[in-house]
């Protein structure tokens, strides 16, 4: 892709395709990022970044974030772009004498979770901190249709979370010891085990955890881009690839309560809302998959920022689609706010369908619309020589404006 004006075009390359789907596919549960961060993005960021670009990390979580100008000079302005690396996962909550391995749905629905695959990762009681992973096992409720009671099978009742286990096809006596013997113990997180692969439709893909691998390589992307061109010279930019987010947003509280940024971005899967099932009645923004990226208007959304990123946009040609947001992004871009650090903030994003589920998809258009808006914003703030100052001044008016009532 071009750090430049360019003919849109929504087909992603193979290989920008095989890094999306590498960072997509690194099993990084919440509480261990780290073979995401650490496994997938450092050595793919290593590939590229020039000399006297850094790469932080922190003491308390596996988050890492890409640093542009970590010398920079007091006053330069700071711009931190936050992707996700947590997935949401079920973890063990106990273990039957019949061998059933009981565990929680977490913010899955139970009944997505029926006969997919995931891998367990079990850590070895002799070597805290060493872990194994166990593929094979499917995550299950009932048994059989057979054994559901009538409500369930005319579909007038649903499956609790109680009620879900994973399935290791043992056999034999004492099936409880055959598990403890793999070392298998409350708390192991579970992941769904389902690589993206392209969709059916035109410029789609399909698999598990677009949310919020997607964050992530958008990130990386606008990284790589950048540093294949002219050197941001005032602008740092702040890659961030955060931690804890699927659990309150912690990960990226911390980093921007560190790293104190001037503009906080966030990057993370939204909803198709004009595809999704019965909600017609609930007057969603009208989202669509291949209609480019969405922009977040409502809660702590700096209007006066996104009013550059809407101009960067349009300059280069760039789609978008506006969300509505009430009190809450829902993303990491709440961070400056919850972390006590005065910075203009909004979220970007891509809709997606069936979101939390193993059959999550997206529109590569979507995507690398949101890697160019990034850079294109990011430019236009170096060339532009935006400071912070500029930021305390561009909070929009609404008094002595411009009637368009009749008359007026």
């Amino acid at each position: 892709m071009a750090d430049s004006n360019h003919p849109w075009d929504q087909s992603m390359p193979a290989d920008q395709f095989g890094r999306m789907k590498d960072i997509l596919s690194a099993p990084s549960p919440i509480g261990l990022e780290a073979a995401m961060t650490e496994g997938v993005l450092v050595p793919m960021l290593e590939q590229f970044i020039p000399e006297g670009w850094k790469i932080h990390r922190f003491r308390g979580n596996a988050g890492i974030v890409l640093d542009t100008m970590p010398d920079a000079p007091e006053g330069t302005l700071t711009v931190m772009a936050i992707g996700h690396a947590d997935k949401i996962r079920m973890q063990v909550r106990s273990i039957g004498d019949d061998g059933k391995i009981w565990i929680n749905s977490d913010s899955f629905l139970p009944t997505t979770l029926i006969g997919h695959e995931v891998t367990l990762f079990s850590e070895n009681p002799e070597k805290p901190g060493e872990f194994r992973s166990i593929s094979g096992g499917t995550v299950e409720a009932l048994g059989a249709i057979h054994f559901a009671e009538p409500a369930m099978r005319d579909g007038s009742k649903g499956i609790k979370p109680t009620q879900i286990y994973l399935e290791l096809q043992l056999s034999g006596e004492e099936r409880k010891k055959q598990v403890e013997a793999l070392g298998i113990r409350a708390g192991d997180p579970l992941l769904l085990d389902r690589p993206i692969r392209p969709g059916f439709g035109p410029d789609t893909f399909v698999g598990a955890y677009l949310d919020n691998g997607l964050g992530c390589f958008v990130v990386e992307e606008a990284a790589r881009i950048l540093a294949a061109g002219d050197s941001l010279k005032n602008v740092r930019y702040l890659g961030a690839f955060a931690a804890y987010e699927e659990i309150g947003r912690f990960g990226s509280r911390v980093m921007a309560g560190v790293m104190k940024p001037d503009v906080i971005i966030g990057v993370d899967v939204n909803h198709d809302y004009e595809a999704a099932p019965g909600i017609g009645d609930r007057r969603y923004a009208p989202l669509k998959m291949g209609n480019g990226m969405t922009l977040a208007v409502g809660a702590i959304v700096t209007a006066g920022l996104n009013a550059i990123i809407q101009d960067a946009c349009k300059a280069s040609n760039i789609p978008f689609q506006v969300d509505v947001c009430g009190r809450d992004t829902g993303t990491d871009a709440m961070a400056g706010v919850l972390a006590s650090v005065d910075a203009a903030a909004t979220s970007i994003g891509f809709p997606i369908r069936n979101m939390h589920t193993i059959s999550e998809s997206a529109h590569t258009g979507d995507v690398i619309a949101a890697v160019h808006a990034l850079v294109a914003t990011l430019r236009k703030m170096d060339t532009e020589g935006t400071s912070a100052e500029d930021l305390c001044s561009a909070h929009p008016r609404l008094d002595g404006i411009k009637s368009l009532a009749h008359g007026d």
